[in-house]
């Protein structure tokens, strides 16, 4: 989820946002991995993974293909079925299961070796902190959490021209609500600016932040 691309009002009904945002075109996102996950995925080894706020199913099906066992969390319904038929184009449909659930409210069950929440940002109502710490108990002994942040607005952008509230938390912000312990290692915490184009083709620096843990007990 991003909190980039649309102006609604805060008290949306979030259901409501999403199912009619991804209503608003065919394709939203680009079919293409979160880069960051492929960074930080690619040494792991395949196992049980649950990716939270799956869209269209791009990281679901880039982690099936690398023989991950895939549980692809959305609110959108309509998002959920366009990512089960990139799984069935991509042949990896036998490795992934789709879940609708509205995080904050409802969680899926079981413990993950990777547990992935890339940009759980929304401009309508989300418990991010509620829903990242149960993230964290989702992961099993041995694996991994790895969280993706949108750091802030994009270069070209400007907060004004976006009136409602969106929020960008510091990586410290998110290693208090996480409180990891001792029965975590923290592997990667950084910083992390890309190249960013304006949907009016303005070139410009989009920074994000990413956290990666281990769970050892």
């Amino acid at each position: 989820m991003s909190a980039t691309h649309q102006h609604p009002d805060p008290t949306t009904d979030p259901t409501a946002f999403w199912e009619d945002r991804y209503r608003d075109s065919d394709r939203i996102w680009s079919g293409n991995p979160n880069p960051l996950l492929v960074r930080e995925a690619s040494d792991l080894s395949p196992g049980t993974a649950l990716d939270l706020g799956c869209g269209e199913g791009a990281d679901a099906v880039w982690l099936a293909s690398r023989g991950w066992q895939v549980t692809g969390i959305d609110i959108a319904q309509v998002a959920l079925d366009r990512a089960a038929t990139h799984a069935t184009d991509a042949g990896v449909a036998e490795r992934i299961t789709w879940e609708r659930h509205v995080l904050g409210e409802t969680f899926p069950d079981g413990s993950y070796d990777l547990v992935s929440a890339q940009f759980l940002q929304s401009p309508v109502a989300l418990d991010t902190d509620g829903v990242l710490r149960r993230a964290a108990d989702a992961v099993a002994v041995g694996g991994t959490l790895l969280v993706v942040m949108h750091a802030g607005w994009p270069s070209w952008a400007r907060e004004e021209d976006h009136p409602f509230h969106a929020t960008f938390p510091t990586i410290q912000e998110v290693l208090d609500v996480l409180a990891l312990g001792d029965d975590w290692r923290i592997d990667t915490v950084e910083a992390v600016e890309k190249p960013s184009v304006s949907p009016d083709g303005v070139p410009g620096i989009r920074a994000d932040n990413l956290w990666r843990a281990t769970r050892l007990r």
